[in-house]
C-alpha cells in the first residue's frame, strides 16, 4: 500500500472507504462522495485504474492497491486509516467480480465458484469486520453493493447471484448486529453502463440501443451516478432512521412482467 503523503494526519473530514473504486460504479461513488467533500480512500486491486483516479483527484483521495479477500490485506487496509486520519466515517463495499460469460452448472469449477464468492461476499465481511471498531467510535454507515440478481437470473449465474444474495442477507444481520451505533444499508443496482467510468485502456462511450433504454419502465438505462446519488443519501444524516435495507436501482426492470413475444 503507498500512502497519499499529503494527509498523514488525523483529520475532522469525513472519510470514507470505497473498495473496487478505481473504475465502473466504484469510481462513480467515490467521485461523489469527493464531491460532497468527503476525503475518499480507494482500495482497489488494479492498480493502473487506481493510478488513473489517483491523479485525476490528486489530495482528494488516497489510492491504495489490495485484495479485499485477503483478510491481511484489509486488516492492514484499515490500520492505514486509522494510522493516516484517525477516523473513518463511511465504508462503502462496492469490490466484486461478475461473471457474464460463466459456465453450466456442471461444468463450474470449485475453484470458480470460491474465487466469486470471496471477493464479492468473503470481501464484504472482511472489510466490515475490520471497519467495525473505527466506525462504531464515530456512529458510522456502511453500504453494501449487491445486484439485481440476487432477486432474478439469467442462466449459468450461480456463484455471482448467490454472492449477491449473500450480500443482502449479510447487509440486515449487520444492521441488527450493529445497530444503534452502526447503520448498514445495501444497495441492488440493474443494468448500470459503466462503458465510461472505466480506465483508460478500458474506456468506452456507452453503445446502447433504443430497445435497451425503453425496455425500463424509466425510460433508460441506469449510470454510476444514479447509485452514487443513493450512496449519497445513505450515508447521511438525512436517512438516520434507515438500516437494514436493501434498495434496488434497477429503473423498475424487477417490477416488469416480460412474456415471450
Amino acid at each position: 500500500m503507498t500512502l497519499n503523503k499529503h494527509r498523514q494526519q488525523p483529520t475532522s473530514q469525513l472519510i470514507a472507504v470505497v473498495t473496487g473504486g478505481g473504475q465502473g460504479i466504484g469510481r462513480g461513488i467515490a467521485a461523489r462522495l469527493v464531491s460532497d467533500g468527503m476525503h475518499v480512500v480507494i482500495f482497489d486491486k488494479d492498480r493502473e485504474a487506481i493510478e488513473e483516479i489517483g491523479t485525476e483527484f490528486a489530495s482528494a483521495v488516497t489510492p491504495l492497491a489490495g485484495d479485499v479477500s485477503k483478510e491481511s490485506e484489509v486488516s492492514d487496509l484499515m490500520q492505514t486509516v486509522s494510522t493516516a486520519f484517525g477516523r473513518l466515517d463511511i465504508l462503502v463495499n462496492n469490490a466484486g467480480i461478475a461473471t457474464p460469460n460463466a459456465p453450466a452448472i456442471e461444468t463450474l469449477t470449485l475453484d470458480q465458484w470460491d474465487q466469486v464468492i470471496a471477493a464479492n461476499l468473503t470481501g464484504t465481511f472482511l472489510c466490515c469486520k475490520h471497519a467495525v471498531p473505527l466506525l462504531r467510535k464515530v456512529r458510522g454507515t456502511i453500504v453494501n453493493i449487491a445486484s439485481t440478481r440476487a432477486l432474478q437470473s439469467e442462466a449459468n449465474t450461480e456463484a455471482y447471484s448467490a454472492s449477491k444474495g449473500g450480500i443482502v442477507a449479510l447487509t440486515h444481520a449487520l444492521a441488527v448486529s450493529l445497530g444503534p451505533e452502526i447503520r448498514v444499508n445495501c444497495i441492488s443496482p440493474g443494468w448500470i453502463a459503466v462503458d465510461n467510468w472505466q480506465k483508460r485502456s478500458r474506456w468506452a462511450k456507452p453503445l446502447l440501443t433504443v430497445q435497451d433504454h425503453t425496455q425500463h419502465p424509466v425510460g433508460r438505462v441506469g449510470t454510476p451516478e444514479d447509485i452514487a446519488a443513493l450512496v449519497s443519501f445513505l450515508v447521511s444524516t438525512g436517512a438516520g432512521f434507515i438500516t437494514g435495507q436493501n434498495y434496488i436501482v434497477d429503473g423498475g426492470m424487477t417490477r416488469k412482467m416480460i412474456y415471450g413475444e
